[in-house]
C-alpha cells in the first residue's frame, strides 16, 4: 500500500447480515457462502475496473471534472501513474474484490513516441506485479484504449489509414503482452470507434474485412507467446460513432462467424450497451448463452430516460435477479465474471464514494444470486417453460427436431389430423408474479 494511505476512513468491509445499518458493511455479500455448490465470491468474480475508478475525472459536456483525488497530483507522470497503482490496490484489496482490469492508457501515460509509451507501461506493470504479489488480487482482462487519441479519428483496426491499423496493432500487442505477464485470464477488444458515422465516406465491407484481419493477427499472436487466457468481443451499437460494428451480440457472433473466428471468441455483455441496442441485458445474455459464446459481463446499468451510455452502478435488484438466473442456467461463469464497468456520479466525488458505490453494486449482485438461486429451486419458472414446448418432446415435434420430417411428411400429417389446437396461455404476468414473490 502506498506509505500514506489513499483511503484513510476506509476500513476493511466485512459482511455484517441484511439487518446492518452501517454503510460501510455488506448486507449481502457474504464471500464464503455457498448457493448450489460454490461460494458467493466464485459465483460473481467481482472486477474492478480502473478506468472510471481511478482515471475518470467525472467531467461531462458542460463541465469539468469535479473528482477529488488526493493521491493524485494530476500530473502525467510516471511516478504519478505508479503512485496511483498502489492506491488502487489498497481501495482493492479493502473492498476484498477477486479482481481488477484495466486500458493500457489508463494504467500509464502516453508518450510522444510507441517506444516510449512501452516504456512508460513496462514501469507501471513492475508496481502491478508487486501489488498482486501482495494482495493476491488478480486481472481478469486487459484491453488497449483505441478510441481517445486523435489518430483513432477514423477508427483503429477500420481506419481508412493503413498506417493506424499499424499503430492499433503495436498498441494491442504490447496490451497483450502485458496482460500475459500479468497472468490475466482474459484480454477484451471492445470497437470504441470502429464504426462509422457516414456510409458516403465509408467503404463498409473492406472495414469489417480489415476487422477480421486485425483479430486473426491477434489469435495469431497470443499463441506465439502462450497466452492462454480468454478473448472477448464486447458489443455495443453506437457513441461515439452512429454505428460500431460490434452493435449487439446477434451482430458479433455473425461476424465471428462470418469470419471463421468463434472458436477464439466469446461475448463480454454489458448491461448499458444492451440498453443502447435497444435490448435488454436478459436478451443480450440468452443470445450469447444460444451460441456458447458468454464469457463474462459488464456490470452497470443505464438510464432509460437518457440516450448515453451513463455507465451507472447496478442497484436494481429485479435487473440482477435476471441476470444472475442466465449465469445460474449456464452453470456459472468458466471465465470472465462481475466487471464493474461504472462510474460514480459527477456530483459524488468525494473518494469514499467509490466505496459506497462498489458495495452497493456488489451487494446488488449478491442479493440477485441469492434470488435466482432461490427462483431455481422453486422450480414453477423452468417447469412452466419445460411444459410450453411439451409438443417438442415426443411425436411429430421429436420427428421435426431429430431431422426426420420434411415439408411432405408434415403435409400429410397436417392433413390427416385437421386443425390445430392452440397451446396454453403464455401467463407472462402470472410468471412476473413468480418473480415478484421472490424480490
Amino acid at each position: 500500500m502506498p506509505e500514506q494511505p489513499a483511503f484513510p476512513e476506509l476500513p476493511e468491509i466485512s459482511y455484517e447480515g441484511p439487518d446492518s445499518k452501517n454503510p460501510l458493511a455488506f448486507r449481502h455479500y457474504s464471500p464464503g457462502e455457498v448457493i448450489e455448490g460454490r461460494t458467493m465470491r466464485d459465483h460473481l468474480r467481482f472486477s474492478v475496473v480502473y478506468w472510471h475508478t481511478f482515471r475518470n475525472p467525472l467531467g461531462d459536456p458542460f463541465g469539468v471534472g469535479t473528482a477529488a483525488r488526493p493521491w493524485d497530483d494530476g500530473s502525467s507522470s510516471v511516478e504519478n501513474a505508479r503512485r496511483r497503482a498502489r492506491a488502487a490496490f489498497e481501495f482493492m484489496e479493502k473492498l476484498g474484490v477477486p479482481f481488477y482490469a484495466f486500458h493500457d492508457r489508463d494504467l500509464a501515460p502516453e508518450g510522444a513516441t510507441l517506444r516510449e509509451s512501452n516504456r512508460n507501461l513496462d514501469a507501471v506493470v513492475e508496481v502491478l506485479k508487486e501489488e498482486q504479489q501482495r494482495t493476491g488480487i488478480r486481472l481478469l482482462w486487459g484491453t488497449a484504449c483505441l478510441f481517445v487519441h486523435p489518430r483513432f479519428v477514423h477508427g483503429a483496426s477500420t481506419s481508412c489509414n493503413a498506417d493506424v491499423f499499424a499503430y492499433a496493432a503495436a498498441q494491442v500487442k504490447k496490451a497483450m503482452e502485458i496482460t500475459h505477464e500479468l497472468g490475466g485470464e482474459g484480454y477484451t477488444f471492445w470497437g470504441g470507434r470502429e464504426g462509422y458515422t457516414s456510409l458516403l465516406n465509408t467503404d463498409l465491407k473492406r472495414e469489417l474485412d480489415h476487422l477480421g484481419r486485425f483479430l486473426r493477427m491477434a489469435v495469431d499472436y497470443r499463441r506465439r507467446i502462450g497466452f492462454e487466457g480468454q478473448f472477448y468481443i464486447e458489443p455495443k451499437p453506437k457513441e461515439p460513432t452512429k454505428h460500431q460494428y460490434d452493435s449487439d451480440a446477434a451482430a458479433c457472433l455473425n461476424f465471428l462467424r462470418e469470419y471463421d473466428l468463434l472458436d477464439h471468441f466469446k461475448l463480454n455483455i454489458e448491461t448499458n450497451h444492451a440498453t443502447l441496442a435497444g435490448h435488454t441485458v436478459e436478451h443480450e445474455l440468452e443470445t450469447a448463452i444460444a451460441a456458447g459464446a458468454l464469457g463474462s459481463i459488464d456490470a452497470n446499468m443505464g438510464d432509460l430516460l437518457l440516450g448515453w451510455d451513463t455507465d451507472q452502478f447496478p442497484t436494481d435488484i429485479y435487473q440482477t435477479t435476471q441476470v444472475m438466473l442466465r449465469v445460474l442456467g449456464m452453470g456459472g461463469f468458466t471465465s470472465g465474471g462481475l466487471n464493474f464497468d461504472a462510474k460514480v456520479r459527477r456530483e459524488s466525488f468525494e473518494p469514499m464514494d467509490l466505496a459506497y458505490a462498489h458495495i452497493a453494486g456488489m451487494d446488488t449482485f449478491a442479493r440477485g444470486l441469492k434470488i435466482a438461486a432461490a427462483i431455481r429451486a422453486d422450480g414453477r419458472l423452468k417447469s412452466f417453460v419445460r411444459e410450453r414446448y411439451a409438443s417438442w418432446d415426443s411425436g411429430i415435434g421429436a420427428q421435426i427436431e431429430s431431422g426426420e420430417a420434411d415439408f411432405g411428411s408434415l403435409e400429410r400429417y397436417m392433413l390427416e389430423k385437421g386443425e390445430v389446437d392452440p397451446n396454453s396461455s403464455g401467463r407472462q404476468e402470472f410468471l412476473e408474479n413468480i418473480i415478484n414473490q421472490f424480490v
